[in-house]
């Protein structure tokens, strides 16, 4: 197993890694929206969405991948009545054919964000 690192986006807040590369997927951990130094990006689910969004295409470059290469995403809200904007703010990320996804609200997000979202992704570097 090979850890990605990267300073394009936020450094880890706990005991995990930015992503991992293992047998030639790269699983990359939930980004929320704060900035590479981290600070929280305010306003709604559109602005969280797009930094949370473009963390994790700096954490899967980092791994010399890119979106093109994500089979599965997993995102989390905090309220499901962002469902809409956050798919608008999603579609300008991810063109067809779109990877595989689950979204689900949760109860509350590290910081208190809006937004997490994790993905799979195959290829990148060995």
């Amino acid at each position: 197993m090979q850890r990605v690192q990267t300073d394009r986006a936020p450094s880890a807040i706990g005991p995990y890694s930015q992503a991992v590369i293992a047998d030639g997927w790269i699983f990359a951990s939930g980004q929320i929206p704060l900035t590479p130094s981290g600070k929280l990006v305010e306003g709604g689910i559109g602005a969280q969405t797009r930094q949370a969004l473009s963390n994790l295409r700096a954490v899967l470059q980092a791994a010399d991948a890119g979106l093109k290469d994500v089979v599965q995403v997993t995102a989390y809200l905090a309220d499901m009545n962002d469902f809409a904007e956050f798919n608008e703010v999603y579609a300008e990320f991810f063109s067809e054919p779109y990877p595989a996804r689950a979204v689900v609200e949760v109860a509350r997000l590290p910081k208190d964000v809006k937004v997490e979202v994790a993905c799979t992704a195959r290829g990148g570097r060995q």
